[in-house]
């Protein structure tokens, strides 16, 4: 027998098949140990927050076991995102989902005389990789609900002299239209689905392609395309009255300071043309959307805001509008993806990996892992209405029940405040376990007291297991 494909799973044997736990899925393995690698692998990333082998192993042993199973060619990349979105598809059924998607560059410079088979990142010179992921975002409530898929690729070297005339297919930034039909059908139980882009998204292929009766676009406008009738998409706002203003909480970034800034709002429906230049000569010659123009009123140097968001979404008033700048905003959520898996957290860029496979798969489990720790974070305050099971398997439950009645202290100040068996009850127990007090009035847990947490629960919850494994 050959070896079968292989996904993350929390292996068990029963009867001479392995089967999965957490909705993971149960198909048979031929080695009992390569099914259980990629969950151990995976659980030792969201525990110790981090992509190095070596400190992700206890042991030689286990490092060695890592390593063989990200450069086993029977275990790929497609198997292992294909896997996150059927687990999502359960979670998503019902709801309306926003799929943010969105780049970021691996660079392997540290690593340049070791590493194989990577191509330049994206300054030219240093070998790196490319991960393109589609976060699942529930639009009611704000939970984060999963990866609905994932791109993973190196660049071969610099782009064709003809790269304007080659069909999108051939172009890099077919990536996106990819990604949003990949999402589409990852999401296929859901009512609706929402995909959200930044300005590379602005492709009119993907305008002409991905919509239907329950798909939308929300792309922030990247060219100032021609208007049917005459005029340029970037002119016509400025002839719109201004419907509305408001204040709008500026997060802080690097080297950015958090900030209040007063905000104009426009909108209106605008008919694009064709580009000239447009690879799919099938396209519509014409696109009908709406424009939704956010730009502040009183502009801070080299810190303005002036969003033009263009939508297949009906815009008509001024309610309608600040929901398409809400859900806009959520792409905070995938921008904070790449950071817990880069140097502010899973630090991926630091792996000792060499052969660019193995990355790819590496990059992989690092933006699920990622994905499980950002749960946590967001679930912190008790908006997000969702069960824990989301984050952790049934079976854990019980533990966790014994250790909220350990960790509560006597004050109702210092109960858990939330539902039973939610993500948010979940988070506050996690939360305790990383050295939060329980005080509302103290600083909410952050990703670090959430991973200190998270490595706590997952040694008790080994403990649990040996208990019932060494009890007659």
């Amino acid at each position: 027998m050959s070896e079968s494909s292989l996904i993350l799973c929390n292996a068990v044997k029963k009867d001479n098949r392995i089967e999965g736990r957490n909705g993971l899925v149960g198909r048979p393995f031929w080695r009992r140990s390569t099914g259980q690698k990629g969950a151990l692998l995976l659980r030792r990333a969201v525990e110790r927050v981090t992509m190095n082998l070596r400190a992700a192993a206890d042991g030689r042993a286990e490092w060695v076991g890592f390593s063989r199973w990200l450069n086993n060619p029977s275990v790929t990349v497609d198997e292992i995102v294909g896997h996150g979105a059927e687990v999502l598809s359960k979670q998503c059924a019902g709801l309306h989902v926003l799929a943010i998607q969105d780049t970021t560059e691996l660079n392997y410079a540290r690593h340049a005389g070791r590493v194989r088979g990577l191509g330049p990142s994206g300054n030219g010179i240093d070998p790196g990789l490319f991960v393109h992921p589609v976060l699942a975002v529930d639009a009611g409530s704000g939970a984060l609900l999963g990866l609905a898929g994932m791109q993973i690729w190196t660049r071969q070297g610099p782009a064709s002299p003809d790269y304007q005339s080659q069909p999108i297919e051939e172009k890099e930034s077919y990536r996106w239209i990819k990604s949003a039909a990949d999402a589409k059908s990852a999401l296929a139980a859901a009512a609706m689905v929402t995909v959200v882009g930044d300005r590379e998204s602005d492709i009119y292929e993907e305008f002409d392609r991905i919509p239907d009766a329950r798909t939308h676009l929300l792309t922030r406008a990247c060219r100032d395309r021609a208007l049917v009738g005459g005029g340029k998409l970037f002119d016509i706002a400025e002839s719109w009255p201004v419907q509305h203003s408001f204040d709008l909480e500026v997060r802080a970034q690097p080297g950015r300071a958090a900030r209040t800034a007063k905000i104009a709002l426009r909108f209106g429906g605008v008919t694009i043309k064709r580009p000239a230049n447009c690879s799919d000569r099938k396209a519509a010659r014409q696109l009908t959307l709406r424009l939704v123009e956010v730009k502040e009123l009183d502009p801070v140097i080299g810190e303005s805001i002036h969003w033009r968001l263009l939508t297949t979404h009906t815009v008509t008033t001024v309610k309608q509008a600040l929901q398409i700048v809400d859900w806009y905003r959520q792409r905070w959520h995938i921008e904070q993806l790449f950071r817990t898996s880069k140097s502010q957290g899973l630090d991926i860029e630091s792996s000792q990996v060499e052969a660019a496979e193995a990355l790819f798969k590496l990059a992989a489990i690092a933006m699920t892992a990622a994905t499980k720790i950002m749960q946590l974070v967001l679930a912190r305050d008790g908006t997000v209405d969702r069960p824990a099971t989301d984050v952790v398997p049934p079976d854990q439950l019980p533990i966790l029940e014994i250790l909220q009645v350990q960790l509560e202290g006597r004050t109702v100040k210092q109960k858990n405040p939330h539902s039973k068996h939610s993500v948010a009850w979940l988070a506050w127990i996690i939360a305790r376990l990383g050295g939060w007090t329980g005080y509302a009035s103290e600083r909410p847990p952050g990703p670090i007291t959430m991973r200190r947490g998270w490595h706590r629960f997952k040694q008790m919850s080994a403990g649990w297991r040996l208990r019932d494994m060494c009890t007659p």
